[in-house]
């Protein structure tokens, strides 16, 4: 009987010791796994000598001067609105009621030691009254000096009793995908944020072929109340003015779009020296190329802007850019895509000369081409020939923006509307024509939809006139 307890006890202990060399070896074994896979240096790829890797310098990339640099000279911006509430039928059709005040916040950057200061349109839009703090605490009242909606930038100033701090402006063109930046705002009302990442693309065009919009990408973290922050490089110098995320639930995911410093100096510099933005233009229309424009256009290149168009009078035309040209290069800068070449002309005033290489029936040349001024170009849109005010007309409307009509083609809109030679469309669907190029809009009207014209005329009066 000892001998059978004996047997069932030795039999037990067997078991044990089996089961707790299954649990502690086979069925879980990643802890020895992992250590031993540290101790296994990873593999580097033949053609790229280890030895020529400075890991130190990766390892120890160092963005506290970039942000001592710039956090005290990003602004805290409040936009305070005044807008009229119906309470009743009554006040709904006397546009009257009681006064509602709303306010939004954004960022700003200080750009000169007197009290100028860059941020979004978007921002101060529609404010009543503008108030700016400093990453001090202090605050000021800030007035308008100008702006540009098209490319969302606007100029503020504010009186202040000390010198402020402000950050310089850096080569945009010369930044490089991959290269770090710090995004530095006001994100949900947290002051003096900075965030990290790298430039991911340039020349990013949000609204499709034909827009204006040539955006620096990041993944630098960007959030409401960013708009209009600092986009700095490890110098802490601005490239960029943070302006859209693309998100589906309105918060960051990983895309963040800045517009490019060399664009927004530009604009600062017109709005100081002549009160508004100053458009250089090539003279051309066209189209960036890829595979299926390449085959419409029968040419074997899917990079360039391919040119279908010359403007009369324009610089493309006397500097003899030709229909079917494809511009690879403008100065030292490539032509992929049509924002390319948008992105790099905004940053360009009327008059300057630049080279264009242009690759024509395959053999490229260089052309020395002078950028026209818009308000000598024509567009000829929904039986109208329109052409971009001038500094002079827009006083005499006593008006900041629109397009005037030189021809009238169409019977509907002479006799309907009175629309004829001599005046003013400022906008459509309530959106600003600024100039000519905005006038993709009015080439797509379809008398099957509903829109709302303002127009002003010859006599000074404006009226809105709702086409179906």
């Amino acid at each position: 009987m000892k001998d059978i307890f004996k047997i069932i006890a030795f039999s037990i202990l067997g078991g044990i010791i089996t089961l707790s060399g299954y649990l502690l070896f086979i069925k879980n074994p990643q802890q020895i796994i992992t250590q031993h896979h540290q101790q296994i240096p990873q593999a580097v790829p033949v053609n790229l000598p280890i030895e020529n890797i400075n890991f130190n310098d990766i390892a120890t990339v160092n963005f506290t001067d970039a942000a001592e640099k710039t956090v005290h000279s990003v602004v805290h911006i409040t936009n305070t609105s005044t807008y009229l509430q119906p309470t009743s039928a009554f006040d709904y059709y006397n546009r009257s009621g009681k006064q509602i005040q709303k306010g939004s916040t954004g960022s700003g950057v200080i750009i000169t030691g007197d009290g100028y200061i860059v941020s979004n349109y978007h921002v101060i839009k529609g404010a009543d009254e503008l108030t700016v703090t400093l990453n001090n605490q202090k605050t000021y009242k800030a007035r308008v000096i100008g702006f540009d909606a098209k490319n969302d930038i606007s100029v503020l100033k504010i009186d202040a009793t000390e010198k402020l701090s402000y950050i310089p402006f850096g080569d945009s063109d010369a930044v490089k995908i991959g290269e770090w930046v710090l995004a530095v705002g006001n994100p949900y009302n947290l002051t003096s944020t900075v965030t990290a990442g790298i430039v991911s693309a340039k020349s990013r065009d949000l609204g499709g072929d034909n827009n204006i919009q040539s955006f620096i990408q990041t993944d630098a973290a960007v959030n409401p109340g960013n708009s209009g922050g600092a986009l700095v490089n490890t110098k802490g110098e601005l490239i960029g003015i943070n302006t859209a995320i693309s998100s589906k639930t309105g918060s960051y995911i990983g895309y963040a779009f800045a517009v490019p410093s060399n664009i927004t100096k530009k604009i600062i510099d017109d709005i100081l020296q002549y009160g508004t933005v100053q458009q250089a233009v090539l003279g051309v229309s066209g189209v960036g190329l890829n595979n299926n424009v390449a085959k419409h256009y029968n040419v074997s290149e899917t990079e360039g802007y391919y040119i279908s168009n010359i403007e009369k009078n324009s610089g493309a035309e006397k500097g003899a850019l030709l229909v079917g040209d494809i511009i690879k290069k403008i100065d030292d800068i490539d032509i992929k895509k049509s924002s390319d070449l948008t992105g790099y002309l905004s940053a360009k005033a009327p008059k300057s000369i630049v080279e264009v290489l242009v690759l024509r029936k395959g053999v490229l040349k260089t052309l020395s081409v002078q950028l026209s001024d818009t308000s000598i170009l024509t567009k000829k849109a929904f039986e109208l020939t329109l052409k971009n005010l001038t500094k002079q007309e827009k006083n005499d409307f006593e008006i900041k923006s629109g397009v005037k009509v030189t021809q009238n083609r169409s019977a509907f809109l002479a006799d309907k509307l009175g629309v004829t030679k001599g005046c003013v469309i400022t906008q459509i669907n309530e959106k600003p024509i600024e100039c000519i190029a905005d006038l993709d809009v009015l080439a797509s009207l379809s008398l099957q939809k509903l829109y709302n014209i303002e127009v002003v005329y010859p006599s000074g009066k404006s009226k809105n006139w709702w086409l179906r």
